[in-house]
């Protein structure tokens, strides 16, 4: 019975993205207790379910999350749509009738996780979560073309998360990152937030009139002032050419007296020296001394955490 109130749970809130803890007790006949014991659960296995307080309080889950690609077996899915229907004929459920009709729909389709936009081809999957990934994007982009106002969950770099109203007005996509350029009503500007930094996003049903905006309001950039950057030089051997290529681009490479060299201005933030240590042994940094030296002692940070381990 746990898991069929569970799954009951999860298509009410795939159908209407929000409802309370009241709500859903009284639907399913347990306690507002046990919905936040079984969301904690269900957010463990890894879906974003979110509980907000204040005038956009509740429990609520992304528009972007559907059931991932290979989430069930046929089996799985057979069994699932049973429980489903039998827990349907007890309570009469229209949330329940729907889930079951998309359930059954998923079942015998199951879609690639790739996104065209016109005359592009986008692959927009993570190594992590790609599905989810590419189906937050694919929301943001309907978002845009829509005008319609989304809530997001914002989760900045120190890990401190937001509620906001945003009114997307681009992606931009740049050093292998999306982002969404928007009006911030909670800021009251326009913003560029990270598109794998909102956690949950979710359809308003308000639409908008764009504001007036221009290329230079856009901060592609990203950093601006000379205490946030470095410029820094790098050697290069031929394997690490192409990843210089891919990151600096092409125009940041030269070559002199036979050897290769890379110069380029970047941001110079905490994930300056991971992207350094990934190129590998033949991306070395001649200068500043200073991120040679970070670089240095990041590199011996990670062999004395690999020492013990034979």
């Amino acid at each position: 019975m746990k898991y069929q109130v569970m799954m009951g749970i999860l298509f009410t809130l795939l159908k209407n993205r929000r409802a309370t803890a009241q709500e859903l007790a009284a639907r399913f006949d347990i306690s507002p207790r046990s919905v936040y014991r079984y969301i904690e659960e269900m957010t463990v296995a890894g879906i974003p379910i979110d509980v907000a307080r204040g005038q956009y309080g509740g429990i609520y889950i992304s528009d972007a999350y559907k059931l991932p690609r290979g989430f069930l077996t046929r089996t799985e899915y057979e069994r699932a749509v049973a429980a489903m229907r039998a827990m349907d004929s007890e309570w009469q459920d229209e949330a329940l009738a729907s889930a079951i009709r998309k359930l059954t729909s998923q079942m015998k389709s199951e879609r690639q996780d790739e996104a065209v936009t016109g005359e592009i081809l986008v692959d927009s999957g993570t190594w992590g979560k790609e599905s989810r990934f590419s189906d937050k994007l694919l929301l943001l982009e309907r978002a845009v073309k829509a005008r319609e106002a989304l809530e997001i969950d914002y989760v900045d770099r120190g890990g401190g998360r937001t509620h906001r109203v945003i009114l997307p007005h681009l992606l931009v996509y740049k050093q292998n990152i999306w982002y969404i350029f928007a009006f911030c009503r909670k800021r009251d500007a326009f913003r560029l937030f990270k598109v794998g930094r909102i956690r949950t996003a979710f359809s308003t049903g308000e639409t908008f009139e764009r504001l007036p905006f221009t290329r230079a309001d856009i901060p592609l950039s990203f950093w601006k002032d000379d205490e946030k950057c470095v410029e820094a030089r790098f050697a290069l051997t031929d394997e690490a050419v192409p990843f210089a290529e891919e990151w600096l681009g092409i125009e940041a490479i030269y070559e002199k007296d036979g050897k290769k060299y890379a110069e380029a201005t970047l941001p110079d933030d905490s994930a300056l020296i991971g992207k350094i240590l990934s190129a590998g042994a033949g991306f070395t940094v001649l200068s500043p001394a200073s991120l040679a030296e970070r670089v240095r002692r990041a590199a011996e940070r990670i062999a004395a955490a690999y020492a013990d381990r034979g």
